[in-house]
């Protein structure tokens, strides 16, 4: 009896931009994936579902104010062309952070409906009606959502069965733990730099003593924690009690 295959986890981007896709993510191993029918991705042009010769998606905001507003009526008749839409993700600056934890949960979730917004926004109307999530990738604005869309694929995709060669990568990275990632080393293991300064690398991790190396690369990541992201050390220390 033949295995059935697994379906890939897939993406479907509203979007008035579909040229922006795959981007990146049809490079390196995401692409490779990609090839390899891991994950799968599907552009709604939201302009194709706008009315009128100029097929317009936004309008003035009621209430007056800069900028323009995409409209709810024309979003929801892209949305509503997509027969399975998943989970449904509006990339927002006002959203919840994208954080580990959050990433780890997407990337088993089979299939995610992303809304790319552009100028001011996205009508609420539309963001209620479908129970919309909001996520921000960082307390900063971009020009859409499509950048931020792609960095939320990215890090899922990675963490998706067969994409990264190494199955104890994703666990020894920044975050899996709680604590930001030590320091790396590699050949040569004396480097002269531009400045003339020789330099070399932590003894510990020529000793061939694979203890004393998980105990270094621990206290590192947690020097390096306490001194770069003092939330993190808080919630750390506090899970150690």
């Amino acid at each position: 009896m033949k295995k059935s295959k697994t379906k890939p986890w897939h993406v479907n981007l509203l979007t008035l931009f579909p040229e922006m896709f795959p981007g990146s993510l049809g490079q390196s191993l995401s692409g490779k994936a990609l090839g390899k029918d891991v994950w799968s991705y599907e552009c709604i042009n939201i302009r194709d579902f706008a009315g009128g010769v100029h097929k317009c998606v936004d309008d003035t905001p009621f209430g007056g104010g800069a900028g323009m507003v995409m409209r709810p009526d024309v979003i929801e008749k892209a949305l509503l062309s997509i027969k399975q839409p998943g989970r449904k993700i509006y990339m927002s600056p006002r959203g919840k952070p994208l954080n580990q934890a959050l990433i780890e949960d997407l990337a088993t979730t089979p299939t995610l409906t992303i809304l790319c917004g552009r100028y001011e926004g996205v009508d609420q109307r539309l963001l209620d009606a479908h129970n919309f999530e909001e996520i921000s990738i960082g307390d900063y604005v971009l020009s859409g959502g499509e950048p931020a869309a792609i960095i939320l694929m990215d890090a899922c995709i990675r963490l998706l069965d067969g994409v990264m060669g190494n199955k104890a990568t994703p666990d020894e990275e920044s975050f899996s733990n709680g604590l930001l990632e030590y320091p790396h080393y590699t050949r040569p293991a004396q480097w002269t730099d531009a400045n003339g300064q020789l330099r070399t690398i932590p003894e510990v991790l020529i000793s061939g003593h694979h203890k004393n190396i998980e105990s270094w690369r621990l206290e590192q990541s947690e020097i390096l924690t306490r001194e770069r992201r003092y939330d993190l050390w808080k919630k750390h220390m506090k899970n150690r009690q």
